[in-house]
């Protein structure tokens, strides 16, 4: 296929989550479609969870091999088998689980001295700031995989350096500054990361944010079409060596593998399929809060009340398992289910995404605006309904309904912090759900508009996977090509 690429072999290191860890595995696929070897190192049970994407990738003949590293949980304080971030018992738990990556270091490297052929580089998640040493050590360089886009790296960047965001108070708008674009966000509405409260973790993403830095490059699931002022706007700070090889979920057009991706789905697909292939193109909104989601059931109760008098026929996904029994006795006491029936399809746990998007009958997104999402519902052209959460949503609701204009906001104003949810309680109520969805789904001027740019963002970005992104895949292993055979003189 690339003679010159076989002897090249990428070890990928993504983070103990599945949002950073699907699309890393979508990456492995695409760099071993151009003939790279590639290992991926993970956990026991991210290893377990991951397997049948893999071993489908492996059966069609691409070079990847999955090794396990064994996670110290006990050892960080941390429960036995609590090795993903979904499985912590509190957020406070978050630094046990970095302080557990940092102690990777040595059983990865032992792992590293057996592999052949020799390692090539090292990609990955900025949180295993150690593999700038590991790489070193190897004289090989090391990549950051950025799971996030441009537009959110370039805010992140510039609030951070200006300190904007110190002298104003928790609720008033104040302008990103040095954006193409005009944005303006609130403190409230800023990623732990950056705010101005420190957290426990603070000094670990510090050091992160400086190996990043020193990094041979960093790369980006995001194509240069969609936001291509921001890649600019990154390059600028971070050096030439921004590779932007997006969408990434792309790589998966068989249904079994956009059914397999991430987790065992808790719906057969046939079935999913099925019932979807039973409305006209375009009528059902998908629902769905990420895999990190816990929101109360008070909360969940208002999005299953808008859902229903919103009269749109709809896909709901509910995670949370046992933390959600108030939410399944008021769905079985209230006859919920018999209410919306015909109407209205709930999945409990892991849903088979890319699988529903892409289906032709789904006209809408209610997302949380994580990055995976954003991109996924970009590459199946659809309008969206922007509820972010934590974490860098904020950014991204403002580029899906600002910048790309292809989104309706519910209006959420401030962060509700990953896994003290019930803290907060219920912060968005049925009406407001309701309107969203009437005004995504309307057929009035501005509603056309909207889909008419999600349609021309959708074929845009499948191009892009054969075009630029496929291009700056190839550039990518050139350059580290180029980094390998120069030390080896």
């Amino acid at each position: 296929m690339f003679p010159q690429t076989q002897m090249l072999h990428f070890i990928l290191l993504p983070h103990l989550t599945q949002g950073h860890m699907i699309p890393m595995i979508d990456m492995a696929k695409l760099l071993a479609q151009h003939g790279v070897t590639v290992t991926i190192i993970t956990t026991p049970l991210n290893a377990t969870r991951n397997k049948p994407i893999i071993d489908r990738a492996i059966e069609s003949g691409l070079h990847i091999q999955l090794r396990q590293v064994q996670f110290p949980c006990t050892d960080v304080g941390l429960p036995e088998g609590c090795e993903t971030l979904n499985a912590l018992p509190s957020k406070d738990m978050y630094k046990n689980l970095l302080t557990g990556i940092r102690m990777l270091q040595k059983p990865v490297e032992q792992i590293l001295a057996e592999l052949n052929p020799r390692p090539s580089c090292i990609i990955s998640d900025k949180y295993f700031a150690w593999t700038n040493q590991t790489a070193r050590g190897l004289q090989i360089p090391r990549l950051v995989f950025d799971g996030t886009s441009c537009f959110s790296l370039s805010c992140t960047h510039n609030i951070i350096t200006s300190k904007v965001y110190e002298s104003v108070p928790e609720m008033e708008p104040f302008v990103v500054p040095g954006l193409p674009d005009m944005i303006e966000i609130t403190r409230a509405q800023l990623p732990n990361a950056v705010n101005i409260d420190p957290t426990n973790t603070m000094d670990i993403r510090k050091e992160c944010r400086e190996a990043e830095l020193e990094a041979f490059g960093v790369i980006v699931n995001t194509f240069e079409e969609l936001e291509p002022a921001y890649v600019r706007e990154v390059r600028k700070v971070k050096g030439e060596r921004v590779w932007c090889i997006g969408p990434v979920s792309l790589t998966n057009q068989d249904n079994l593998d956009k059914a397999a991706r991430g987790n065992k789905a808790s719906i057969d697909e046939s079935q999913c399929l099925k019932w979807l292939d039973s409305w006209k193109p375009s009528s059902v909104v998908y629902v769905c809060l990420g895999s990190l989601s816990r929101s109360p059931s008070a909360q969940l109760i208002e999005l299953g009340l808008g859902l229903e008098a919103s009269n749109q026929p709809f896909i709901w996904t509910i995670r949370g398992g046992d933390k959600l029994e108030e939410l399944e006795k008021w769905i079985l006491e209230e006859k919920f289910e018999d209410r919306v029936r015909g109407r209205g399809l709930l999945i409990r746990g892991w849903a088979p995404q890319l699988l529903i998007l892409s289906h032709p009958a789904i006209g809408g997104f209610l997302t949380h605006c994580g990055w995976n999402s954003t991109l996924e519902g970009i590459c199946a052209s659809l309008p969206m309904i922007t509820w972010p959460l934590f974490a860098e949503q904020f950014y991204n609701e403002k580029f899906i309904v600002q910048v790309l204009k292809i989104g309706v906001s519910l209006g959420a104003e401030f962060v509700v912090n990953w896994a003290e949810e019930e803290k907060f309680g219920v912060v968005m109520k049925k009406e407001e759900f309701k309107t969203a969805i009437d005004l995504l789904m309307e057929d009035g001027e501005a509603g056309q508009e909207r889909r008419k740019r999600a349609k021309e963002l959708g074929e845009m970005a499948k191009k892009a996977i054969e075009g630029s992104s496929n291009l700056n895949m190839k550039l990518l292993i050139q350059d580290v090509m180029q980094e390998v055979m120069g030390k080896l003189i």
